[in-house]
């Protein structure tokens, strides 16, 4: 008997009802991308290993799925690390490639490779599906797609704040009102570890810190304690624990608190400006907060920090998040090439819209009238005006089989197909064709200009 087939965990089938929903945020990213002046660019599912090892830490090069080499994969395997059973050392002779992890490395790569065809600065876009050997929960799956907006070849804050108005118009658009835009900068977060003396344990400190909101105050400097940061030095930031105010009061409780720090009064300064331009400009329903706390992407982000939170009725996780990388095209080889970007992460995204009910109606519509099959005479004439209805843009099909009409019928109802036109040996010899409602049961006949004109209505 035949094992029953499974997907693994992490992953999904999508129904044509959630691909549509899919494709309507989609749709509304890409184009508010395109407005922005952004351009698409694909790049392979996999890649090289080290393109992606060593670019996340420690904890994402664990979440990065390894492809076995081709054929005989233990073949070139190390026979010490195979003897010993040492699969971290072993992992580099039996796997060369792997799915990528995000679109940003991987565009960083891109950048290099293709620099002399590229005019700069480069405003690229992508939508793809990324992959993370992560435990699979609500709103976190191994596979997902992400929806990235990057600028390459310009240090000009500008970006940022028109990457902020970018969330605004985006979640505008699908209806999410209140997402919160929250930003902080790498240099606050160096500045603050070098103000308490502890930057050698910048790293350790700003995980710790991220971890705010999950586990309180206390937890997180338990956590600090234990990665050897002394008490003093806790105490001495424990204005980040309870750091409220308008942003303007932030930036001014920043500006004391790293007053002694050349880089942290740096970040200070490009936050202010972000800030205020941001502010001076407006946006339509974003919120746009300081928060300290956020302390993403570490091992290359170097500027300005996001990260989006979904309106406060949703208990859900970031919905987008990105940041400014100075260095990052600098591991490829390409020196001095700044850039900053933005994701939007879809499958969050497509949980919160569903949650608050915010789909239109309209995005899972499909056939908007199916033809009755009476036979192969009565099938010719239904095909004739369907070629025409779907030249004209409307959605039509006919039901493949002369089958009895009740099962017809039972078809277009399970699909939610409003209207069945009847095409039968009446209708052929009148040339026309009765258009039947399928939810109030009104049956009216029409020629094909106007059968045409009422399904287009």
């Amino acid at each position: 008997m035949a094992s029953k087939p499974s997907i693994p965990k992490g992953t999904r089938d999508f129904s044509p009802a959630e691909v549509a929903k899919r494709q309507y945020i989609m749709q509304i990213i890409k184009s508010n991308f395109e407005k922005f002046g952004f351009q698409p660019i694909e790049t392979p599912s996999f890649e090289n290993s080290d393109t992606l090892m060593g670019k996340y830490g420690e904890e994402g090069d664990r979440l990065i799925f390894k492809i076995l080499n081709s054929g005989d994969y233990l073949a070139k395997a190390n026979v010490t690390h195979l003897e010993n059973k040492d699969s971290t050392k072993l992992t580099s002779s039996i796997s060369e490639k792997a799915l990528r992890y995000d679109l940003t490395v991987p565009f960083a790569r891109y950048v290099v490779q293709h620099q002399n065809e590229i005019e700069f600065p480069f405003k690229r876009y992508q939508i793809q599906p990324v992959w993370r050997a992560d435990r699979p929960q609500k709103g976190r799956f191994r596979e997902f797609f992400q929806c990235d907006a990057d600028v390459v070849g310009s240090k000009s804050l500008w970006q940022e704040v028109e990457l902020v108005q970018l969330y605004d118009t985006v979640f505008t658009a699908l209806g999410l009102e209140g997402v919160t835009v929250k930003i902080n900068n790498r240099k606050i977060l160096s500045g603050i570890a070098e103000v308490i003396g502890a930057s050698d344990k910048l790293i350790d400190f700003t995980v710790a810190l991220d971890k705010l909101d999950k586990i309180g105050e206390d937890g997180v400097k338990k956590e600090m304690i234990e990665k050897g940061i002394d008490e003093v030095a806790i105490e001495k930031v424990q204005p980040l624990f309870n750091f409220t105010g308008t942003i303007s009061e932030k930036i001014e409780k920043l500006s004391q608190l790293l007053a002694l720090s050349a880089e942290g009064m740096k970040g200070v300064e490009e936050l202010r400006f972000i800030c205020n331009n941001v502010t001076e400009l407006g946006l339509s329903t974003a919120i746009l907060d300081l928060d300290v706390t956020l302390a993403r992407g570490l091992n290359y982000y170097t500027g300005a920090i996001f990260e989006v939170a979904p309106p406060k009725a949703v208990a859900m996780g970031s919905i987008g998040g990105g940041g400014r990388y100075d260095d990052l095209t600098g591991i490829f080889g390409l020196k001095n090439m700044s850039g900053v970007g933005i994701s939007f992460g879809l499958d969050r995204i497509y949980l919160v819209v569903e949650e608050l009910n915010l789909f239109p109606e309209t995005v899972t519509e499909t056939t908007k009238a199916l033809f009755i099959n009476y036979g192969d005479r009565e099938a010719f004439y239904a095909m004739k005006a369907v070629k025409e209805l779907r030249a004209s843009g409307v959605k039509v099909e006919l039901y493949p089989d002369a089958v009895k009409m009740a099962k017809q019928f039972q078809h277009a109802d399970k699909r939610n197909i409003p209207y069945a036109v009847i095409a039968g040996e009446n209708e052929i010899e009148a040339n026309l064709f009765s258009l039947k409602n399928l939810v109030t049961g009104e049956q009216i006949s029409f020629d094909l200009e106007g059968l045409k004109k009422e399904l287009l209505k």
